[in-house]
């Protein structure tokens, strides 16, 4: 028999704004132990000297973090052009440099080339794995290696500032996956610069906003007790991007089995993915069919 998992039985999102300095792992880490949560997760890794969103899903709403995931995204971040990197940010060390410093004009018509369904290649200091191993690892050994590219959806990319010519302010909305190191680095090729990321924050994710994030000091100040349940948002939130369906008590009962309960279908289709409540509390997520739900994740709170 396993052992049983310490902690509280606490479930709903915890939004976080992260500082520059510490890993997504570490903010999860700290929150779990903060608050004695039994159970905790994070949607969307950002790298340790990124700022802004992290949202830290607690129990039972770490089953939503899939729909946060691939939610849209958006990030404010500075460009150093003239130089590349080989993390592709501040953090590495310089590889090339270039004298050569682009208008605004020749920025800003650069930009719609990364507009919409476009292929990226993300950079050899990241997560990605290589025949199981992860990609920095094999950059810190000096491993000669390629990473595929992948499809990335682009929603938008704006230029916000130049403060002066080596930097270049942009904004970015993307889908799930995106590195943005890869678009300052690409960016700076394509004008013939080079160029890497000098500062990054990622001001919201899905339905979640830097400005609403706690800061690791309030964290900090208020760990162990129950002042910090004052700023845990509700586990259904994860769920705004599907329809919900409204169940009764006979059908909640059968959907927290994990069978098919009945639910009141409004202008939804026969298969598509929604969520059922009693009383607006989650019950299960799980795909419509002819006035039933026929749940895949089931809520135990």
């Amino acid at each position: 028999m396993g052992r049983k998992r310490k902690g509280r039985d606490i479930s709903g999102w915890l939004v976080v704004d992260k500082p520059a300095g510490i890993s997504s792992n570490a903010v999860v880490n700290k929150v779990r132990w903060a608050m004695n949560a039994k159970k905790a997760g994070h949607a969307g890794t950002l790298d340790p000297e990124a700022t802004g969103v992290l949202a830290v899903a607690l129990g039972e709403a770490t089953k939503t973090v899939p729909y946060i995931t691939e939610a849209l995204k958006a990030y404010r971040f500075t460009v150093r052009l003239g130089q590349a990197t080989n993390t592709d940010d501040t953090e590495g060390e310089v590889i090339a440099e270039s004298d050569l410093r682009p208008t605004d004009e020749a920025i800003k018509d650069a930009l719609p080339k990364f507009i919409g369904d476009i292929m990226q290649v993300p950079p050899k200091f990241s997560a990605v794995k290589i025949d199981g191993e992860r990609a920095y690892k094999l950059a810190r050994d000096d491993e000669d290696f390629e990473i595929a590219a992948r499809p990335l959806w682009v929603e938008d990319l704006l230029m916000i500032d130049r403060e002066d010519a080596d930097h270049v302010t942009l904004e970015l909305t993307c889908g799930k996956g995106g590195y943005v190191r890869a678009i300052a680095r690409d960016l700076g090729e394509m004008l013939g610069c080079l160029g890497h990321v000098r500062e990054l924050r990622r001001t919201w994710s899905g339905p979640f906003d830097a400005e609403d994030g706690i800061s690791i000091e309030t964290i900090d100040a208020h760990a162990k007790t129950d002042e910090l349940d004052q700023y845990v948002r509700p586990l259904e939130i994860g769920l705004d991007d599907l329809p919900e369906l409204a169940t009764t008590a006979d059908g909640a009962v059968k959907l927290k089995n994990g069978n098919p309960g009945m639910v009141l279908a409004s202008d939804v289709e026969y298969g598509d993915e929604c969520w059922a409540s009693l009383n607006g509390q989650a019950i299960a997520v799980g795909i419509y069919k002819a006035g039933e739900l026929h749940p895949t994740r089931v809520f135990v709170r």
